[in-house]
């Protein structure tokens, strides 16, 4: 089981050096690969709130954490113009969930060559899935079989202002032979539950990532932040940097369990 994880938005250079360097460690401690996450643009806002640093910077910041710690990184595209040069420092590019149809832009990450990450929208079936999937091998054959597409849960819209995780998800899109990560901080969301501004419940996330790795996943997604709660993005539901070394054992042992079965 890989790691997904990282502060959700680039706020400036030092928080994002911060968690990567503790990241690092703590991921080298426990024999986990990591690929190091964060966005340099949150355009799919509830309102004109902050968006983060921008392209530009954002990539020369991801740029660093590569160089420095050695680390693949992961990061959003919002729009097909980005594709290309976000792939000259990503490993792995990321479709936001509100994009996951928009076949452009699966198309586009695909021509890269690299890594393309699809979140199942909150709209979406996991069977719907498939979808993206042949969207992307149309431009990039064999990219599921070869492992150059993944699939992330991140629940699903359930009313207004809440999610639920369909756990049987993660069996159903397992099938398509793509690994499957579970996004456990985003699941926890409570979409415009603030006043315009998404919040959260990030008590839950450690009860959402057992269940996950419990039913089987290939990888884990976890936002976390040296002080989320003044995060300018997700602050309500990103995991406090100090807590991952726990949470992450906890994962290991569950998942060490599972394959011995």
């Amino acid at each position: 089981m890989f790691l997904i994880a990282g502060p959700c938005a680039i706020e400036n250079r030092e928080v994002v050096m911060t968690t990567a360097e503790t990241l690092n460690r703590l991921c080298y401690d426990l024999g986990i690969t990591l690929y190091f996450k964060s966005s340099f643009d949150k355009a799919n806002r509830t309102s004109a709130s902050a968006r983060g640093v921008g392209m530009d910077e954002g990539l020369r910041i991801l740029q660093e954490v590569k160089t420095q710690f050695g680390l693949p990184i992961l990061t959003d595209v919002h729009e097909t113009i980005q594709c290309a040069p976000v792939a000259e420092v990503a490993d792995v590019l990321q479709i936001p969930a509100f994009l996951s149809r928009q076949t452009d832009l699966l198309q586009a990450a695909a021509a890269t060559g690299r890594i393309v990450n699809v979140k199942k929208g909150q709209f979406m079936a996991p069977w719907d899935m498939r979808g993206a999937i042949e969207k992307i091998e149309q431009v990039a054959p064999g990219a599921a079989k070869e492992g150059r597409v993944w699939l992330t849960e991140r629940g699903s819209s359930f009313g207004y202002g809440r999610l639920v995780v369909d756990m049987p998800s993660l069996v159903e899109m397992r099938r398509f032979g793509c690994p499957v990560i579970f996004d456990a901080t985003h699941s926890v969301q409570q979409p415009s539950a603030q006043t315009g501004v998404t919040g959260g419940n990030r008590e839950l996330v450690p009860y959402m990532m057992r269940a996950a790795v419990a039913v089987g996943i290939d990888g884990l997604f976890i936002e976390t932040h040296p002080d989320p709660d003044h995060a300018i993005s997700d602050a309500a539901n990103q995991v406090r940097l100090s807590d991952m070394k726990a949470l992450l054992q906890q994962a290991l042992e569950i998942d060490l369990l599972i394959v011995k079965r």
